[in-house]
């Protein structure tokens, strides 16, 4: 099967990329595109990496991940779960993903640690931020979060380590996209710089296929990008 959409995609979604850094101020080089491959076949996905050099992906199901996992071309490959996360779906995947950028309550804090346990391995997350505070969506709320991110690194969780914070924004406007990144991006700054780790690196996840040109203008270290990467031509 021709692949040549991919190819075009991803060369345009790139291209935007460095445009909207250089719109921020931001070194292009310091965003890492995660395709997001809920629409995916496992063909498209084995392609991205090996021959187009895309190394990180993101599963937004627990079902879909168990059962194409093995047919992934995992060599190489980065696996972060960024959907919803059920706490009696963690066992499943602990062992197959590296990094949950979804964590979204201490329930979940307390499972994923419990389950990392079992398995002897320390898993990075995101403290996922309900920017929009909507109801239909999951995550921290904004006043909530440095509550958070410091009892998670008080010494109760030593199988989970804090990379930073993802945000899932409402429907918007460009210039709408961009001030609530902008509020995102402000905030996790401000609480990252309380934490011990303060000195490393903050990953922020923020933007998908049609708001990932606004993130990246505001500061987003990390961008997951689905449709606008694996449309076909003529779709």
């Amino acid at each position: 099967m021709e692949y040549t959409y991919l190819d075009k995609n991803l060369t345009r979604v790139k291209e935007d990329l460095a445009a909207a850094c250089r719109m921020g101020g931001y070194d292009p080089a310091g965003v890492l595109l995660t395709a997001a491959i809920k629409s995916a076949d496992v063909e498209e996905i084995n392609y991205l990496h090996r021959v187009l050099g895309v190394h990180y992906v993101g599963e937004n199901r627990v079902q879909q991940l168990l059962e194409r996992y093995d047919k992934l071309d995992r060599e190489g490959l980065s696996i972060h779960f960024i959907g919803t996360l059920q706490t009696n779906k963690v066992k499943y995947i602990i062992d197959k993903v590296d990094m949950i950028q979804s964590l979204d309550s201490e329930k979940l804090a307390k499972e994923i640690e419990k389950q990392a346990s079992k398995v002897g391995c320390v898993m990075d997350v995101l403290i996922e931020i309900n920017s929009g505070s909507e109801i239909s969506k999951s995550g921290v709320e904004p006043s909530e979060a440095r509550e958070f991110a410091h009892r998670l690194v008080g010494g109760d969780y030593p199988h989970i380590r804090l990379r930073g914070f993802m945000t899932m924004a409402p429907k918007s406007t460009e210039a709408e996209y961009r001030a609530i990144f902008r509020g995102v991006r402000e905030l996790c700054r401000a609480i990252w710089a309380e934490l011990p780790m303060a000195e490393e690196k903050m990953e922020l996840s923020m933007g998908m296929s049609e708001s990932y040109v606004p993130a990246a203008a505001e500061g987003a270290t990390m961008v997951r990008v689905g449709r606008g990467l694996f449309v076909k031509d003529g779709e």
